[in-house]
């Protein structure tokens, strides 16, 4: 990392560490340390266990990320099965079926056995889209537990994790303190940030190309089948909120690209989409266009070699 600092105290029992903070990397939005940081015995007693937790939080955000990819992965295989299923019952009519011609209904038992294919992979798409929300719920989670508060006075053997605190006058962040070498609670929550934000964007986006492949194929669509503002299974508007995708009104909010903006709810294409639509929302599903893969790694890899974890 650039501009640290040239010796800084890395011994959880160096006072002079605890009672001076050094200068913290660049890392994006990285706001002041606190103005009176920690007692020298506060310090020794806070340090040891946020780096247990620190540790904890950025394992569970590694955790989460496998179990996206894994979700991720396993939601663009059924939603190619489930698209070329739909197409090739789409041209069953109009095949040349050459000996089996002759066969009794022989295009309509095709049609219904290609029909329960696109339910059956409509049902698992729908699955990985929940697991792609429960890991991003979890990221979520582990973002906002990254602080550890001392339970009581100061001088107590206690300490807790939470995203509050008993104390008022306590932050949670030891005052602005370096945890281990160079950097506070905050520049932790920083990187912590950016990371979440990607995959709650690209969350939104998966949500829409979902619901566009659940509805491919209906004959006859309902109307909760293409709002926009209609749950996908219950509860799962609850899970968005914690993902930062509710609007203060609760409504929800449309998906975009990072750096762009997006005020109008998208409209469902409808049931015929042509096949060079189709294959336009697989190549999207699989760009993964709002997780930066190269910064994702680059932040898991300085967050190891600062906490010494290999994250690989």
């Amino acid at each position: 990392m650039d501009d640290r600092p040239e010796t800084p105290g890395d011994d959880a029992n160096s006072d002079a560490a605890a009672a001076t903070p050094p200068s913290k990397p660049r890392t994006p939005g990285n706001p002041s340390p606190a103005a009176s940081p920690l007692p020298a015995s506060a310090a020794r007693l806070w340090r040891p266990a946020a780096q247990r937790n620190l540790r904890n939080q950025w394992s569970k955000l590694a955790s989460c990320r496998q179990q996206w990819a894994s979700a991720s992965s396993a939601g663009r295989s059924h939603a190619t099965s489930l698209v070329n299923a739909h197409l090739s019952r789409r041209y069953v009519p109009s095949m040349e079926l050459g000996v089996l011609k002759d066969m009794p209904d022989i295009r309509d038992r095709a049609c219904l056995k290609l029909f329960k294919q696109q339910e059956l992979h409509k049902n698992k798409l729908l699955s990985a889209y929940k697991d792609m929300v429960a890991a991003v719920t979890y990221m979520v989670s582990a973002s906002r537990s990254m602080r550890c508060f001392l339970k009581g006075a100061n001088n107590s053997q206690l300490v807790q994790f939470s995203v509050g605190s008993e104390d008022t006058n306590d932050a949670g962040d030891g005052g602005g303190i370096p945890v281990f070498t160079f950097w506070s609670i905050c520049s932790f929550e920083n990187l912590a940030q950016e990371l979440v934000e990607m995959f709650e964007l690209e969350l939104s986006l998966k949500r829409l190309l979902t619901k566009e492949f659940l509805i491919v194929g209906c004959e006859v669509l309902q109307s909760d089948q293409t709002s926009w503002s209609q749950e996908l299974y219950p509860g799962e508007f609850e899970n968005l909120s914690q993902c930062h995708l509710l609007t203060n009104k609760c409504e929800l909010m449309p998906p975009r690209l990072k750096g762009c903006t997006s005020d109008i709810p998208p409209e469902q294409g409808g049931a015929q989409l042509s096949h060079e639509i189709l294959q336009v929302y697989l190549t999207t599903w699989l760009a993964e266009v709002n997780v930066d893969t190269h910064r994702v790694s680059e932040i898991f890899a300085i967050v190891g070699e600062e906490i010494h974890v290999n994250f690989q």
